[in-house]
C-alpha cells in the first residue's frame, strides 16, 4: 500500500471512529505496515506511539472474522466507567481561583464584554501554580483560560481616549497594593461608576433571548423616549457584592456621593461594623471624577456623618474600563437584560437585582427619587474648607477625605 493510499485511508477513517476504535484501527494498520509503521502513523495522525502500541496489543486479542458485525451491546464502552484522566478542576478544586489571583492586575481588554485576555504567558502561569502545589503543565493552561472567558489575542494598534501617563502602570500597582492592605485589615474597598444611561420604555435593547420561534418581542420602531435611568454602581471588591442606586435625574457629583452613602446605610456598615476607613476606586472623569467638586463635597459630608476616613484612588486618563466594577458587575448586568425592553423602572430594578454569577455575585438595587440639579458651582472658598489631604504620590489621583472636626 503506497503512502497516498495510506494517507487517504487514515484521513477518511479517523473522523468516523471513537477513541477505542481509533486505537485499534491504528494498531492493526501499524501491524500491516510492518517495521516503522508505528512511527509513520504517529507522525501522520499526531497520536502518540504509546497509544498506537497499545492498540497493537489490544488488536492481537481480537478474533479474525471478515463476516463479523459490530457488537450491539449498549454497555460496550470505549473506556471502563470512571476511566481516563480526572478533570483539573476535580483534582484541584481551587485551580481557577488561584489562576484568577495570578491574573488579577494583568488583564486587559474591554470588560463590558466578559471576554478578556491576559498579558501573562501560559508558561509563567503554570510555574506560579506549581509553586502553590498545583501540578499542571503549561499546555493545560490554555483550556482553563478559555473556560474562564479568556482568549489568546494578537496585539493591535489603537489609541485610548484621554491623555496617556508615564505613571499609568505605577498607579495600577499603587491601587492594587492599597486595596490588598485594606482588605487584609477587613476595611471596605469599593469600585464605583455610573453605568450608561438606559432609555425606559418599550424600546429595542441590544442582544437576544430565547423565545418561541417566530415570536419576537415587538417594540417601538423609534426610540423617542424621554425617561432615562442612571444606574450608579458600588461594587464591594472583598465580598463580591454590589449595590446599584438607580437615579431618575441628572448624573451629578452629588448623586454619585449620595449613592455611596446609600450603599453604606443599606449594606456597608452592617458588613463592616468596625470599619474606620473606606477605600474608593473610581474613574478620573464623570460624576465621580478627580476634578468634580460636587463629588468631593458630597464625600466630605458623608465622611462627617459616618466618621470614616475615605481614601480615593482615581484611575489614570483613558483607563476607565480597568475599574473592577466594569467587568465584575456591569458586564453581567448587561448580559442579564440583553434583548429585554426596559419597559419600566421596576423592570430595571428587578433585572439588576436578579443578576448573579457562578462566583456568587449578589446585587441590591434601589430607586433614587431625588432631583439632582445640574450646574451647581462649588466655590474656591468652599473647596478650601474641605478636609482633603493629597497623597505624596500623584495627589491629583490619590487623596484622603477626613471628617471635619467642627461640622
Amino acid at each position: 500500500m503506497g503512502d497516498i493510499a495510506i494517507d487517504s485511508l487514515v484521513g477518511k477513517m479517523m473522523p468516523l471512529l471513537d477513541e477505542r476504535t481509533r486505537r485499534l484501527f491504528l494498531g492493526i494498520l501499524a501491524d500491516c505496515l510492518g517495521r516503522g509503521g508505528v512511527t509513520k502513523l504517529s507522525n501522520l495522525t499526531k497520536v502518540s506511539r504509546v497509544t498506537i502500541t497499545q492498540g497493537q496489543k489490544e488488536s492481537a486479542e481480537l478474533e479474525i472474522n471478515p463476516q463479523a458485525r459490530p457488537n450491539s451491546d449498549e454497555n460496550n464502552r470505549s473506556r471502563t466507567e470512571g476511566g481516563g484522566r480526572k478533570k483539573l478542576d476535580t483534582k484541584y478544586p481551587t485551580i481557577k481561583e488561584e489562576l484568577e489571583k495570578l491574573l488579577d492586575g494583568n488583564v486587559i481588554g474591554n470588560p463590558e464584554n466578559p471576554l478578556c485576555w491576559t498579558t501573562k504567558s501560559v508558561r509563567k502561569l503554570a510555574d506560579e501554580l506549581n509553586k502553590v502545589g498545583i501540578k499542571i503543565h503549561y499546555t493545560s493552561i490554555g483550556g482553563l483560560l478559555e473556560e474562564m472567558g479568556f482568549s489568546l489575542q494578537q496585539n493591535r494598534k489603537y489609541v485610548e481616549a484621554g491623555d496617556s501617563s508615564i505613571d499609568r502602570d505605577e498607579q495600577f500597582e499603587y491601587i492594587n497594593e492599597n486595596a490588598k492592605q485594606f482588605i487584609n485589615a477587613n476595611q471596605p474597598v469599593i469600585s464605583v461608576d455610573t453605568k450608561k444611561k438606559e432609555l425606559i420604555g418599550n424600546y429595542k435593547n441590544n442582544g437576544s433571548e430565547y423565545r418561541p420561534k417566530g415570536e419576537p418581542l415587538k417594540v417601538q420602531d423609534h426610540d423617542f423616549g424621554t425617561l432615562r435611568a442612571a444606574p450608579y454602581g458600588i461594587y464591594d471588591i472583598g465580598n463580591n457584592e454590589g449595590f446599584v442606586n438607580v437615579g431618575l435625574s441628572a448624573d451629578t457629583g452629588a448623586f454619585a456621593a449620595n449613592s455611596i452613602k446609600s450603599w453604606w446605610e443599606n449594606m456597608g456598615k452592617e458588613r463592616y461594623p468596625d470599619a474606620k476607613t473606606l477605600m474608593i476606586t473610581a474613574d478620573g472623569g464623570g460624576s465621580n471624577g478627580r476634578r468634580n467638586r460636587q463629588w468631593k463635597k458630597g464625600l466630605q459630608e458623608f465622611s462627617n456623618v459616618s466618621g470614616l476616613e475615605i481614601k480615593i484612588c482615581h484611575f489614570p486618563p483613558g483607563t476607565s474600563k480597568w475599574n473592577k466594577i466594569e467587568h465584575r458587575m456591569f458586564s453581567y448586568i448587561s448580559k442579564n437584560w440583553r434583548g429585554r425592553p426596559l419597559e419600566t423602572i421596576e423592570v430595571v430594578v428587578n433585572l439588576i437585582a436578579s443578576t448573579t454569577t457562578k462566583q456568587g455575585l449578589k446585587i441590591r438595587c434601589e430607586i433614587d427619587q431625588k432631583e439632582y440639579e445640574k450646574g451647581v458651582k462649588i466655590t474656591e472658598e468652599e473647596l478650601a474648607k474641605l478636609n482633603i489631604i493629597p497623597n505624596d504620590w500623584h495627589g491629583e489621583w490619590n487623596y484622603t477625605i477626613k471628617p471635619q472636626k467642627n461640622n
